[in-house]
């Protein structure tokens, strides 16, 4: 365990400021799970509860296994080599964060929440067919190898932060790219919903049962990030971390602006979950520029995602389901992000952060873009060829998604013998009452066999 801090003022602060921002990290599993509940229809949205709170504990365990050794356990070019089952009486195992004086412990719970986060972010464009299975497989190898290793590279003094000087404050790249990637991987071989698209190959569309839930997730998930990007600092006593935290609200705020402005124009309406994606979608691209660039910039590079994601949505939904539009918030967002610090980073700030060079706006030198368009490639063309690899043999073994039959009953009833909205579903036993828009017999069947099998265990 860590050595105690003896009294020592500022790595107590440093400590509690780490905490602070790790809860309000975890704390956006609660976004990740109302965005997700209120994107899905009512049959489906009881079987997000399990899912999050079992991916949740899997990468709890599994990053604190090897995960957290894998991604800043000592110098190595591809993964650390030290600090298994967080085994040290000291940092010195975990160079990259020496900087910062914060006990280990909440450098490490700091570290798992993100990626528990990348985590989260794979399973929004799986909602409402994937088996409850296919989660928990590819949480264990996400948490304890694909994440860890990649998040090295970039955060943990790999080939890319060392040897090319790769920005990626608060992960962009490492924790949202990341994310949108492995989720790609599993949507191409998971297929669309059951009538997602027409004879003609047209989208139709499955609108999502209660935004104002999107609207309380979106918040919380904007309230988090400040945990997430100004906690990247891994301190507070230099006062660095509330800069931060203006950067990123300053473009989160013109992300929905900007997101209203495109579906203004695309959808001639002010739609209510593309505000959010708007939201969302500038947070993510905010999140590797964070640490790296002065007020003026951020509302440009919040704007900027805010019209993007919009169009993007758009024009991915026309041949991939996506439901929650994570492939364009957290992956096209985060490549965006990524690509900014190459163009809008301070000399001074990387000076500060002793990562990488200014940005071409400053030096007029496409250095710095053309490393993050490396480090981009990389991690991108890496988590796809293994998390393919995984979510195939997962099909070809354990199976990928439901029957249809299953799927048209609802993922709730079918992977947890119960509804999230009973009350929207279930009869009354012995009651002529049916719930409103529901067919009573076949519904009933279902409510009879689950009594029958209940009768008989």
């Amino acid at each position: 365990m860590e050595t105690p801090l003896n009294g020592q003022p500022i790595p107590a602060i440093q400590t509690v400021w780490v905490l602070v921002a790790a809860i309000l990290v975890m704390f956006m599993q609660v976004g990740f799970l109302f965005l997700e509940i209120g994107f899905s229809r009512m049959k489906n949205v009881g079987t997000i509860v399990p899912k999050i709170l079992a991916n949740f504990s899997i990468a709890a365990l599994c990053y604190w296994a090897v995960g957290f050794a894998l991604a800043f356990g000592g110098t190595g070019w591809f993964a650390g080599t030290a600090g298994t089952f967080l085994g040290t009486s000291n940092g010195d195992l975990f160079p990259a964060m020496a900087f910062s004086e914060a006990a280990v412990p909440a450098k490490f719970f700091f570290q798992f929440v993100f990626c528990a986060v990348s985590l989260a972010i794979v399973w929004g464009t799986t909602i409402e067919r994937i088996k409850f299975g296919a989660y928990l497989i590819y949480a264990v190898i996400f948490s304890s190898l694909i994440y860890p290793i990649i998040s090295h590279w970039i955060f943990g003094g790999g080939w890319l932060q060392a040897n090319f000087g790769m920005q990626d404050f608060a992960g962009s790249t490492v924790v949202h790219l990341i994310g949108a990637t492995g989720a790609l991987a599993a949507l191409l071989l998971l297929g669309p919903r059951d009538g997602k698209y027409g004879k003609d190959g047209s989208p139709n569309v499955i609108p999502g049962h209660n935004m104002p839930l999107v609207g309380l997730a979106v918040l919380v998930l904007w309230f988090g990030w400040f945990g997430f990007n100004a906690g990247s600092t891994l301190g507070a006593v230099d006062g660095r971390f509330a800069d931060v935290a203006v950067v990123t609200n300053l473009a989160a705020a013109a992300g929905v602006l900007g997101a209203m402005l495109s579906s203004q124009i695309a959808v001639r309406t002010f739609d209510i979950g593309m505000a959010g994606n708007g939201a969302i979608a500038a947070l993510v691209a905010i999140t590797a520029p964070s640490g790296y660039v002065e007020y003026w910039a951020a509302p440009i590079i919040g704007f900027v995602a805010g019209l993007m994601v919009v169009f993007c949505i758009i024009a991915i939904d026309k041949v991939l389901d996506d439901p929650v539009g994570a492939l364009s918030a957290h992956g096209i967002a985060g490549i965006w992000g990524t690509l900014s610090c190459g163009l809008f980073t301070a000399p001074r700030l990387a000076a500060y952060n002793e990562i990488g060079e200014g940005g071409l706006f400053y030096t007029g030198s496409f250095h710095q873009l053309g490393v993050q368009a490396l480090g981009i490639a990389a991690a991108f063309t890496s988590v796809f060829v293994v998390s393919f690899a995984v979510f195939w043999v997962i099909k070809r073994s354990h199976g990928l998604r439901v029957s249809v039959e299953d799927e048209r009953r609802g993922l709730d009833i079918v992977e947890h013998g119960m509804w999230g909205y009973p009350e929207q579903f279930m009869p009354v036993p012995g009651s002529e009452y049916h719930p409103p828009n529901t067919p009573g017999a076949r519904l009933g069947g279902v409510a009879a066999a689950m009594a029958a099998r209940t009768q008989e265990g």
